[in-house]
């Protein structure tokens, strides 16, 4: 497994002619260039892909009828112009790395085809989103030791973390069918849960609904069934990362999980942003996984990560919650938490030898969701459920309210951005999903 190499697409000093992509602050400057899948709003044209540059999304298509793609990046962009991104994904390393080093010469300073190029661009603001890949297949892993230990801790205070853990990325098979697009609105789920105290469950809305801070891996070309994919190959399996909600019904989880795991509890909604970063854009925020602790096992060979290779990510991830009261007075999100994927205890190249080992099959646009991130302060929790101790410790809200868990009207945004001396700042844009009311009963009690 090696590393995208570092190249002119990643020098801190080359600017975009588009504005909007210079400004110190933006999540899209020209040395991340990452894809998704838009339409102009309110619109009735077909959905296709485009590059976000600044506050500008570059229109593929529109570009290649210009006719001034290089030809070895032709393939890449037509493959990347279509209405998902599954066929780019299928197309490997070489083309990924192809279309990118294309679209940053259009679109540097000084490339002499500024007022051609202009003409493809559509302002994100004016644009709305569909998920960028058809998604046969949702994965979600746990590969937050902090996360595991302190959710562990309010169950089995004497066992925090299962037994297994430290010896392979635990994960389940999520729903595909209910993943949406940032911007995504959902009922609150109804389902069974056992009230504190009683012996009977009761049938209604969730009382304990959460948010899961977490990050999408896209898996690009796939593997054969029957076949295993190797650590050190295992990242050529991935195209880039993007932010991931998986919501949570933390009452109706705990009801239903044993013994087979989470069910209704997890299967209503999950949240992505649009735009998937590539890992060549995020090559120079490579950092060493965590190192492993004196009581960890050795793992079996086909996990075993050389010691100090940069297998891991520096991105920060933040979470902040907008209520209904707030978005009506017009008040900003709040900041809940914030915390760093670097603290992962399980590497992406991990995930994908682990999901393989068995001979499954991976596919071009399966998502392998990284779990709930959280670091090893208690204030960079990735759930509510950890920062209100289990809802024992409410939250207080800027608008003079207070959160154990989300209550209806809210809206939970996820960031992340990448940063460090040296390299120039790139994001991921949002996840943005919003909590409506539990449809009535329709007989269900």
């Amino acid at each position: 497994m090696r590393a995208p190499p570092l190249d002119a697409t990643h020098d801190p000093e080359r600017r975009s002619w588009v504005r909007s992509a210079q400004d110190a602050r933006t999540d899209f400057p020209l040395q991340n260039l990452p894809l998704g899948v838009f339409r102009r709003r309110a619109s009735r044209e077909s959905f296709r892909g485009g590059v976000a540059i600044g506050e500008e999304i570059l229109d593929l298509g529109a570009v290649l009828e210009l006719g001034i793609v290089p030809e070895v990046a032709r393939a890449a962009a037509a493959a990347a112009a279509k209405s998902s991104l599954n066929q780019f994904l299928a197309l490997g390393r070489a083309h990924f790395g192809a279309l990118r080093r294309a679209c940053f010469e259009l679109l540097e300073e000084h490339c002499g085809l500024e007022e051609r190029v202009r003409s493809c661009l559509v302002p994100q603001n004016q644009a709305e989103h569909a998920l960028p890949a058809r998604i046969g297949d949702f994965t979600d892993f746990y590969t937050s030791i902090y996360h595991a230990t302190a959710v562990g801790r309010l169950f089995r205070p004497e066992s925090p973390l299962t037994p297994n853990y430290r010896w392979l990325p635990i994960g389940y098979h999520g729903r595909s069918s209910s993943i949406g697009v940032s911007e995504q609105q959902f009922h609150r789920p109804r389902g069974q849960r056992l009230p504190a105290g009683e012996s009977r469950p009761v049938v209604g809305p969730s009382v304990r609904l959460d948010y899961e801070l977490e990050l999408a891996a896209y898996v690009g070309p796939g593997n054969e069934l029957g076949t295993a994919v190797p650590l050190e190959q295992a990242e050529e399996h991935l195209f880039g990362l993007g932010l991931l909600n998986d919501w949570s019904a933390r009452d109706l989880q705990a009801w239903e999980y044993q013994p087979l795991g989470p069910f209704l509890a997890k299967s209503f909604a999950t949240t992505l942003s649009p735009w998937i970063v590539s890992l060549e854009a995020l090559a120079p925020f490579r950092v060493p996984a965590p190192e492993r602790s004196p009581e960890d096992p050795v793992l079996p060979p086909y996990l075993s990560t050389p010691l100090g290779r940069a297998d891991a990510f520096d991105i920060v991830l933040q979470t902040e919650l907008q209520s209904a009261v707030m978005r009506e007075r017009g008040e900003a999100p709040q900041p809940l938490a914030r915390t760093n994927y670097r603290h992962a205890y399980w590497t992406l190249a991990q995930l994908i030898a682990h999901h393989t080992s068995n001979g499954c099959n991976l596919n071009p646009g399966d998502v392998l969701g990284t779990g709930t991130q959280s670091g090893p302060d208690p204030s960079e929790a990735g759930s509510l459920l950890e920062l209100t101790s289990g809802g024992r410790r409410p939250i207080r809200l800027g608008s003079a309210e207070e959160r154990t868990f989300l209550e209806d009207g809210d809206t939970v945004i996820l960031k992340g951005w990448c940063e460090r001396p040296g390299a120039v700042r790139i994001g991921f844009g949002e996840a943005r999903g919003r909590v409506l009311p539990a449809l009535e009963d329709a007989g269900l009690s």
